[in-house]
């Protein structure tokens, strides 16, 4: 059967919040089959649970925002694509502070730490949630219009269109499309970075957002150029962060996806509006599991960078 996944080894890493500038230390935890993604505050008075779930983000501005009650954890989407992306099932995940480190603005250093502490199947089959019905999501009118839909697909796929009106985005690939069974998560998404314009930055300040952003962890751009001096990952890697984003938001629902995910100038508040959507209509879903002797061959069509060393 193609089972559920956990680390070997507890982990730990620091780092800043891009939006708090608070140094932040994360430690990653193996958690029992069928406990999911489960993020735990341990600097506030009693320890507090923040599931992974749709139904707890509380805040979409710039990043998703788990809340408990007054206290929040920020900026999650990064670490939730990485476990999608590795297929991780079930993990604890402790913070000392109200927002998951930026590291390099990636999810690359989560991809890492992961396969650091090492990648374990567990004696439960995976829970997959199927698609069975188109679901659609959209706001704004003609060129503000946003939109991103789910539709029935036997498999993990991801199709996003960007439109930013600025020279150097504009000069990068628009459209990009990733098929977990067909192409690397790791290779062609991970390394994708989060940008930021310098021109909004004393804005998103004066809200208490993007404290922590650098050149070090988001790619920025003044009117006219990129500032970093090392320049882009990938040619398309404006397009390709907006995949990992999603990827992140759509884990979200609570288990890995078999569906098709189509968006135009989606972002963190779309993304859980379609999530929400999808999980208030029950006869659009059904959860599923492969235990027969096909299963093996089917982990392969639904994603390559579920393969264990």
């Amino acid at each position: 059967m193609i089972k559920q996944r956990t680390i070997k080894k507890l982990v730990k890493a620091t780092g800043v919040g891009v939006h708090s500038g608070q140094r932040v230390q994360l430690t990653l935890r193996p958690a029992e089959p069928n406990t999911g993604i489960i993020f735990h505050r341990v600097d506030t008075p009693e320890i507090l649970d923040f599931p992974a779930v749709a139904k707890t983000v509380g805040d979409t501005r710039m990043a998703s925002v788990l809340q408990n009650g007054q206290y929040r954890v920020s900026t999650v989407e990064h670490l939730m694509s990485a476990l999608a992306g590795l297929g991780i099932d079930n993990l604890h995940i402790d913070v000392d502070a109200e927002e998951i480190p930026i590291m390099d603005g990636s999810a690359a250093t989560f991809v890492f730490l992961l396969k650091d502490a090492g990648i374990v199947e567990q004696d439960a089959p995976k829970r997959f949630l199927r698609v069975k019905k188109t679901i659609e999501v959209s706001e704004g009118e003609g060129e503000q219009a946003k939109w991103a839909r789910l539709e029935p697909y036997e498999g993990f796929a991801l199709a996003f269109s960007i439109d930013f009106k600025h020279p150097a985005i504009d000069s990068t690939a628009s459209f990009a499309e990733i098929d977990f069974g067909k192409d690397s998560f790791v290779d062609q998404i991970a390394r994708a970075r989060t940008f930021g314009f310098a021109n909004e930055v004393e804005m998103l300040r004066g809200i208490g957002l993007a404290r922590g952003g650098s050149l070090d962890n988001a790619i920025v751009l003044d009117e006219y150029r990129i500032l970093n001096a090392d320049g882009l990952r990938y040619d398309d890697e404006f397009v390709k962060h907006k995949i990992l984003d999603a990827i992140g938001d759509l884990y979200l629902i609570g288990h890995p996806l078999l569906a098709r995910y189509v968006a135009c100038k989606s972002g963190h508040g779309l993304n859980n509006k379609l999530a929400r959507a999808l999980l208030e209509q029950e006869d659009a879903y059904e959860i599923v599991t492969f235990d027969d002797e096909a299963a093996i061959r089917q982990a392969e069509v639904l994603n390559r960078d579920w393969r264990l060393a």
